[in-house]
């Protein structure tokens, strides 16, 4: 009787497998849900799928077939799916050990569908299949952890988001980040970035999330105790002016109105928080102040005004970070409204080398006040912090 290793090692010698999956555990306390193999050209991927996470590990093409044998075995499954260019093959395994093979020629929806799930899948940090209570309430998966085919792309920006976030937190030699989040609204994404810091990094996340809403303050408090995330905190509190409890290594602000991104933005420099992260909305201030008489054309027609001041607020606002010792990016981030486009202030705290930087960059600013004059309010409190 064949193995299941012998078996796959046939169909590799001559086909190309491009995803496996392992499924259908014999007992409800396995630790394992399913397993999802992908082909990475130069390794396989393995995510192995809990019930509240999913364990990542790599394995060489030639290694494979044993290691889809231990898996399947050892986690006591059921079924294996193997997905070549043309086929599917489908191994159900009995009680005793037995293995009954069958083998369909793909259709050409499904040879599309496979590879659609395969590019979707593979840079998802939350995939599809992890069991994220927030997520289930929210909408976005169903209650066995599958995506809504209608909140599809919510799923695909809330990923955005937290691609944005671990492009810097996963350098990170740490194992604790105390956060602030900064007119937290009704804490989607609050939730589920505390969801990837905990269950995916594994970092103890001190969270608070601060909005003028008691209502919504209270509702936050109730989900966070209902989830168990017990270091998840919501206040009620102005950004302005607002005390940290604790050494901010983090700021989150997304979506604070006009100039309430800049006092977020202000504070998070006063407490050299090593992170920043903010998606501002609603840039009013510099619309209702600018005028030039040589670049007249930027501000003669509303539209262009509008969206001129929005870019030419957040552009003062990196550069003022820069001023303040951080290495600033301005990153496109698609809102949850569907709407089109906009921008994502990612800032971390980095030591200046080149000489003069700083200088060049609150040059840079005022200049552009000079011209269309006006002011802004960051660049107002960190002049009046520098006066004094």
């Amino acid at each position: 009787m064949s193995t299941i290793s012998d078996t796959i090692q046939n169909i590799l010698e001559e086909e190309s497998c491009s995803r496996i999956i392992i499924s259908k555990p014999s007992k409800k306390t396995n630790e394992f849900r399913k397993i999802d193999i992908q082909n990475k050209e130069k390794s396989f991927q393995i995510a192995k799928y809990t019930q509240k996470q999913v364990f990542h590990e790599n394995v060489a093409g030639k290694d494979l077939p044993q290691r889809v044998e231990e898996l399947t075995i050892n986690e006591g499954f059921r079924q294996i799916n193997l997905f070549t260019t043309d086929h599917e093959f489908i191994a159900l395994l009995s009680k005793k050990g037995d293995m009954n093979l069958k083998k369909r020629t793909l259709k050409c929806d499904e040879k599309q569908c496979v590879a659609t799930t395969h590019n979707r899948e593979k840079n998802y940090i939350i995939s599809e299949g992890q069991q994220a209570p927030p997520l289930v309430d929210m909408g976005v998966f169903t209650k066995d952890g599958r995506v809504v085919k209608s909140m599809y792309d919510k799923f695909r920006q809330i990923n955005r988001f937290l691609e944005i976030l671990d492009d810097e937190i996963k350098e990170l030699k740490t194992d604790s980040l105390n956060i602030i989040d900064f007119g937290c609204g009704k804490s989607y994404l609050t939730f589920v970035v505390y969801y990837y810091l905990t269950q995916i990094r594994h970092i103890k996340a001190n969270i608070i999330g601060l909005d003028l809403k008691a209502d919504v303050i209270k509702k936050c408090n109730q989900a966070a105790e209902k989830y168990g995330y017990d270091t998840l905190h919501f206040e009620l509190g102005d950004i302005n002016g607002y005390k940290a409890p604790f050494d901010v290594d983090m700021v989150i602000t997304l979506h604070a109105c006009d100039t309430a991104t800049d006092y977020a933005l202000y504070n998070a420099i006063n407490w050299n928080a090593k992170m920043i992260f903010s998606v501002p909305c609603c840039q009013h201030e510099l619309n209702k102040k600018i005028h030039s008489e040589e670049l007249a054309l930027l501000t003669k027609y509303g539209i262009i005004k509008e969206r001129f001041a929005a870019l030419a607020t957040d552009a003062i606002r990196g550069n003022l970070l820069e001023y303040s010792g951080y290495k600033t990016q301005l990153l496109e981030f698609i809102d949850f409204a569907h709407t089109p486009k906009n921008i994502l202030i990612r800032a971390v705290k980095k030591p200046v080398t080149a000489k003069g930087t700083r200088e060049k960059a609150l040059a840079e600013v005022e200049r552009l006040m000079k011209e269309f004059g006006t002011d802004q309010t960051l660049y107002n409190l960190l002049m009046e912090d520098k006066e004094n």
